[in-house]
């Protein structure tokens, strides 16, 4: 779907506000503070809205999210959204998930102290969630058991995906071959050059991966033919969506089944420390592993929570992937949310040297705790995300997807400032195998010197 018909709305999904907002930072130097702020006139309210009350009737958080797409895919959404609020309050529903969470993903994951990096380091201790330890190699998993089971559900027989590091679709392929789903991997070609790896992974499974060239062949196009294929085939079709972006209800459905992260990481680290840490930090492309991690902190006034978005080459046009510091309000693919886009309207080009940040918007709900001054937001370069996939793999013997390493290169800088008996909590969302090879070409032989 091109830009211009993701703009189609609902009578349901015309927030009240202003329809567009003016650019957070237009003229980001390329090096320039790594914590975007906010204008004086959106500065945060001075009372945050329960967590519990997001989304609202028309899947809004504050004037972020709705439902902006054609009449087509009204009706499905709307039935989506109604078996996902039976499912979730149903107790087999729930149990079923939780059985396959347990013995098909490998959930819990653990909490591991990330011993010799925090000496390395030389400040706050690090702890790392490994979700990179799930089966498929990262957090996305989680989102695909809950939607495969919706899916079989409401009586789809076939499901599709997109995917931009090939995790998602890594996971919802394997997710189809134990539910026997006809299964369709929407890929643009530029990633399926560079996770070559996990298009065999997918194809061994027995999905069918589409490659797509229009545009910079990368996640933002690979939507938009997974969305075309949803509006022909929305009878037999279940689109399983793979991060917390999009028209209503995926945006809450996803985090709610990412919700378990942070449960987890939060018990976990009371159990291990006696409290709380004292910042979190995830990578943010749409924001699923973030938001799955931060939900459960949300409440927790003294924990810092960090979102780290792609910096790519520098906060140049079409060199980066961080909205918060170069994107203004706009709609794209069925929600209202911070875009990189330009004065006309016009989606601008992005890059990452992860293929699964390199998105040009994100997740409605992380605009709004933005706004709300809840969770900041930071970015990392290329530069600083190969510095810290090697140290990783160097001090703890973890290769780390290139995702990942946002956090990861954030973490250290935070950490290194901090006293040591502070805690800096990240989310290792992915494992880097699937990254290793593009690594070695852009390092060459510079890789572990």
């Amino acid at each position: 779907m091109s830009a211009t018909a993701s703009k189609v709305k609902s009578a349901r999904s015309r927030p009240k506000g202003r329809g567009r907002g003016k650019a957070v930072s237009a003229k980001a130097k390329q090096m320039g503070k790594r914590e975007t702020k906010l204008p004086k006139k959106n500065r945060p309210a001075k009372k945050l809205t329960s967590k519990e009350t997001l989304p609202d009737a028309g899947g809004h958080f504050g004037v972020y999210g709705g439902m902006y797409v054609p009449e087509t895919l009204m009706t499905p959404l709307l039935e989506l959204e109604q078996a996902y609020r039976v499912a979730r309050g149903d107790a087999g529903f729930q149990k079923e998930l939780a059985d396959l969470l347990k013995g098909y993903a490998g959930r819990p994951t653990g909490l591991y102290y990330a011993e010799r990096l925090t000496k390395h380091v030389g400040g706050a201790k690090i702890y790392l969630k490994r979700e990179d330890t799930l089966h498929t190699g990262a957090h996305k998993i989680n989102n695909v058991l809950g939607q495969a089971l919706l899916a079989r559900r409401m009586g789809k027989k076939r499901v599709i995906a997109e995917t931009g590091a090939g995790q998602h679709g890594t996971a919802t392929a394997a997710v189809a071959a134990k539910f026997g789903l006809e299964c369709v991997i929407y890929m643009g070609q530029e990633d399926m050059r560079r996770q070559a790896l996990n298009v065999y992974r997918m194809r061994l499974m027995g999905a069918e991966v589409r490659g797509v060239e229009a545009g910079q062949k990368t996640l933002k196009e690979a939507v938009n033919e997974a969305m075309r294929d949803w509006v022909t085939n929305v009878r037999s079709t279940h689109y399983i969506l793979g991060t917390a972006y999009g028209a209503h209800p995926y945006p809450m459905m996803v985090r709610d089944f990412h919700r378990v992260i942070g449960r987890e990481a939060r018990a976990q680290i009371l159990a291990a420390e006696g409290r709380l840490p004292d910042e979190l930090v995830a990578c943010v492309g749409g924001g699923s592993n973030a938001i799955g991690l931060f939900f459960e902190f949300l409440e927790d006034a003294k924990v810092k929570i960090t979102g780290v978005e792609a910096g790519g080459r520098g906060i140049l046009p079409g060199e980066h992937a961080a909205r918060f510091a170069g994107g203004r309000l706009g709609v794209l693919q069925g929600c209202k949310t911070f875009l990189l886009q330009n004065a006309d309207g016009q989606i601008l080009g992005t890059h990452s040297v992860s293929a699964g940040l390199d998105y040009a918007a994100v997740g409605p709900e992380h605009a709004y705790y933005r706004e709300a001054g809840r969770i900041g937001f930071a970015y990392a370069t290329d530069a600083e995300v190969l510095e810290a996939f090697q140290l990783l793999c160097r001090t703890e013997g973890i290769i780390p997807a290139l995702e990942s390493a946002h956090a990861v290169a954030h973490a250290v800088k935070r950490a290194a400032k901090l006293k040591r008996e502070q805690i800096v909590l990240v989310s290792l969302s992915g494992r880097g195998d699937k990254d290793v090879q593009e690594v070695a070409r852009v390092l060459g032989g510079e890789a572990g010197k």
